[in-house]
């Protein structure tokens, strides 16, 4: 809820009384005072006979949610950390010679590149054509960037391809999803901020770890064994490890048209935060 009260002995810009506002939790309403709590876990104690007026308001969303397309984005840079970068503005030109995968080498254009939207374009053109690759973008699904490409005649990447899922997850939800559930040994391979498990040949994850965001890829488990248990028990064994190292949130991507995945997923909690798109010139 939301409570304006007088701030006594000290008066507003009109002369009269100053006011203040409180944004929380109510957690205790009595004769004498009302205790909010707010969301970085201080509280406030005001008493009624200040109190001027009050209502609900519906709970903001968490932290994570409000964090933008961009910054979340940039939380999954730690994931290559062999890729070779150049900043744009808010933009990050990315290409590796090692891995293969778009993510690694595709321009993160989002938010401001800090020039004309024509010479930003023309930059990205030239930084894959110099290293001899085609160039590819990063957009967020929809936006005003997207548009300003499509214009311009840029095209998906791969035809028909879904949008890719951008998921956030709170750790300890996740983690109290997935309780109890390690029942197969799980070998795993870690360094300070990178960790690959696996299950034999027959399933595998990666995770990053930075500032604490721990990043899920690279799921994947043979057909033949799937739906036994091998995700899950994967899955757990990551949170465990980012847990460890302090992370408190957890993310992924997720093609939109996954279903199975998407259904596992949900089962832990795992939100959309952001939708996201490959573009190339047509």
């Amino acid at each position: 809820m939301v409570i304006r009260h007088v701030v006594p002995g000290e008066y507003g810009p009109t002369g009269g009384p100053a006011m203040n506002d409180v944004l929380g939790v109510c957690q205790a309403w009595g004769p004498e005072a009302a205790v909010i709590a707010r969301e970085g876990g201080s509280t406030v104690t005001v008493p009624i006979a200040d109190i001027v007026s009050g209502k609900p308001v519906p709970p903001r969303p968490s932290v994570r949610l409000r964090m933008s397309p961009l910054e979340a984005q940039q939380r999954s840079l730690v994931m290559w950390p062999h890729v070779d970068t150049e900043q744009l503005g808010d933009w990050v030109l990315r290409s590796s010679e090692s891995d293969p995968v778009r993510r690694a080498n595709s321009a993160l254009a989002m938010g401001d590149p800090g020039i004309s939207f024509t010479r930003a374009v023309q930059r990205v053109l030239d930084y894959y054509r110099d290293r001899d690759k085609r160039p590819l973008v990063m957009v967020e699904a929809d936006s005003e960037v997207c548009k300003r490409f499509t214009d311009a005649g840029w095209e998906l990447d791969r035809p028909h391809e879904p949008d890719t899922w951008f998921q956030v997850a709170s750790i300890s939800r996740a983690r109290r999803a997935v309780s109890g559930i390690r029942t197969i040994e799980v070998e795993m391979v870690a360094d300070d901020h990178r960790l690959e498990a696996r299950v034999g040949d027959e399933a595998l994850i990666r995770a990053a770890y930075d500032r604490d965001w721990l990043g899920l890829h690279a799921l994947n488990v043979e057909p033949s064994r799937r739906r036994q248990g091998l995700a899950l028990n994967l899955l757990s064994a990551m949170l465990d490890w980012g847990a460890e190292r302090g992370a408190t949130t957890a993310y992924l991507q997720v093609l939109a048209d996954n279903e199975s995945a998407l259904e596992l997923y949900e089962r832990l909690g795992f939100s959309t935060h952001h939708a996201y798109r490959y573009l190339t010139p047509g």
